[in-house]
């Protein structure tokens, strides 16, 4: 497979990768955008491996943490954003994902990377634990410790809901 068919086929599914973990779109495609750059580098090395595919996942998953490290990268975020127009009017599907987007986005990011990866990419822990460059014993341990974070702040956060009734 050439980088050009490697790339036409794959770049929707890695931008959606990039924008699960990052949580801006922009800044996914930027992700994506510098991981083909140096994939197309390294193409002829990378299509020799036996999954192309988890080599470059790896790469944007690491090229996402690097990004984080670096203090030039951060931004502030704000709660909301005062000049859309129709933001009451969301309906209940849209807000119920967006609390949880938000949980998950709250999560550290080694637990929220296992919960994209697992979840959203439909990937195995064996395939994760290369990914990640660990053990499946440690993208399990991952996987358990951030659902059980999620179901805490699912639950105060219905609580405090109902609280407000």
């Amino acid at each position: 497979m050439t980088f050009e068919e490697y790339a036409f086929a794959r770049t929707s599914a890695l931008v959606r990768l990039a924008r699960l973990l990052t949580g801006d779109e922009h800044r996914a495609e930027d992700l994506v955008q510098d991981v083909l750059a140096r994939a197309y580098a390294r193409w002829g090395r990378i299509s020799r491996t036996d999954r192309p595919d988890a080599y470059v996942r790896r790469m944007l998953v690491n090229t996402h943490n690097s990004w984080w490290r670096r203090l030039s990268s951060r931004e502030i975020s704000v709660a909301a954003v005062l000049d859309r127009a129709g933001d009451v009017d969301e309906a209940a599907g849209v807000a119920e994902r967006d609390a949880l987007w938000r949980l998950v986005c709250a999560l550290p990011a080694r637990q929220r990377t296992v919960i994209v990866l697992r979840y959203y990419e439909d990937l195995d822990d064996t395939s994760i634990a290369e990914i990640l460059a660990c053990s499946t014993g440690t993208v399990r341990t991952h996987a358990r410790r951030a659902l059980a974070a999620l179901r805490q702040r699912q639950v105060a956060a219905t609580h405090a809901w109902a609280g407000e009734l």
